[in-house]
């Protein structure tokens, strides 16, 4: 009894026929996904062998995210969140067509490949927002942490899988064939959405253009619950993302080999989806505040100590353990965020956590590196983990409300906006 509880609780999938269809669907179309980054990344080094050019790749992909996500979030709270979301993934499928064509044509230059990556990013702005706002619709409020427990492990499962089965098919098939079978799962997810019963925002549509984005803002600043939860995400990747250190880390303390360095972020994978594998433990409990802080408090921890590891297996293992909180924080704030904020402020909300997840680690890599730059890797990976620690413990410390947040709790009610 005790192991059932501790694994993957499944409940959602086995209570709600249109979220099983809805989980099914997106969760192929991740794995689609994850096989176009890569082979966006490959075909631009092959037609440019430029590095610029592959960290452009990364623009084109967030920049769409970053700039829209807001308007975007305001757009679903104003429509038919079923019928916006089925438009844009339509959109996002088209864009994987126009890829597999030029991949099967000979392919088009590396600047109109990033033209239909960031056209995709843009449809992707507001489909993500739209489908976040779907769970609390199709399951009951006790069942949410499991359902994003679920998402988590598919997302997970595409991060592992999606690059390798990319590169076979690129090998066998070439680039146009992978991006032709990111077309085909966009077609998954189309069918995961198509069952789905209307879903208009309740309450006061929200207003159109910035009158919209600026009552969404509002709400995140006047609720310590819901801003606290997104500072503590901006200070887990601001001040701690580690990837951009991985090489300097690798060739300063274990002597540089290429596997030992692919090996780092295989164990945030795996540390993931052991802590996915095992969510009962935690979506379970009744307090998502206090999770969430306790998570992102031993990611900062894990890898301080990580920069101090005496050899890779050590620092392998804190890596691991690194990825397990990772997975525990951003369930945990998803609970948070869909339990706490007012059904016609969802899409505004959700796009705001979009837009946080995205610029957080971008910007965060960029910092460690600045600091690594001026010091070492060592210093600004110990460095970055001890102000990610003293922050959050300065969030749990100044937002009682989050402590005490429960998983059952009412969300509050949205005031009536402005003219």
């Amino acid at each position: 009894m005790a192991l059932r509880h501790a694994l993957l609780d499944v409940a959602p999938l086995r209570s709600s026929p249109p979220f099983r269809r809805l989980w099914m669907g997106q969760s192929l179309s991740a794995l689609g996904g994850q096989m176009t980054a890569v082979t966006v990344m490959f075909q631009v080094w092959q037609t440019t062998g430029s590095t610029a050019w592959t960290g452009a790749v990364g623009l084109a992909q967030a920049i769409p995210l970053v700039t829209l996500g807001l308007f975007a979030g305001s757009v679903v709270d104003r429509v038919d969140r079923r019928r916006f979301y089925l438009v844009t993934t339509s959109g996002q499928a088209v864009c994987s067509l126009l890829l597999a064509l030029q991949g099967f044509l000979g392919g088009l230059p590396a600047g109109g490949v990033l033209v239909l990556v960031a056209a995709q990013s843009c449809f992707s702005a507001g489909g993500g927002p739209a489908s976040r706002t779907f769970i609390p619709h199709l399951l009951p409020k006790h069942q949410l942490a499991a359902a994003l427990a679920l998402r988590r492990i598919a997302f997970q499962g595409a991060m592992l899988a999606g690059p390798a089965l990319g590169g076979l098919i690129i090998g066998g098939l070439g680039v146009g064939t992978c991006y032709a079978i990111d077309a085909a799962t966009f077609g998954a997810a189309l069918y995961g959405a198509f069952g789905l019963p209307q879903m208009k925002p309740a309450g006061e549509p929200s207003r159109p253009g910035l009158g919209g984005v600026r009552d969404g803002l509002a709400f995140l600043i006047r609720t310590p619950v819901i801003r606290g939860a997104l500072v503590t995400d901006l200070a887990t990747t601001v001040l701690s993302m580690p990837i951009s250190l991985f090489p300097l880390i690798n060739s300063e303390r274990f002597g540089g080999s290429p596997r030992t360095l692919g090996l780092f972020l295989t164990a945030i994978a795996v540390g993931g989806t052991v802590a996915s594998l095992l969510s009962g433990t935690f979506t379970r409990l009744p307090r998502p505040g206090l999770v969430m802080l306790g998570g992102s408090a031993a990611w900062g921890a894990a890898l301080a100590l990580f920069g101090m590891a005496p050899n890779p297996w050590v620092g392998l293992a804190l890596l691991v353990l690194a990825g397990a909180a990772d997975t525990v924080s951003v369930v945990s704030r998803g609970t948070i965020v869909q339990t706490h904020t007012p059904n016609e402020l969802l899409g505004r909300v959700s796009a705001a956590e979009q837009v946080v997840g995205q610029a957080g680690p971008d910007i965060g890599n960029m910092r460690g590196g600045l600091v690594a730059d001026a010091t070492t890797g060592t210093a600004a990976l110990i460095s970055g983990g001890l102000l990610c620690l003293g922050a959050v413990a300065l969030v749990g410390a100044t937002t009682p409300g989050l402590r005490r947040s429960s998983a059952m709790s009412p969300a509050p009610h949205a005031p009536p906006t402005s003219s």
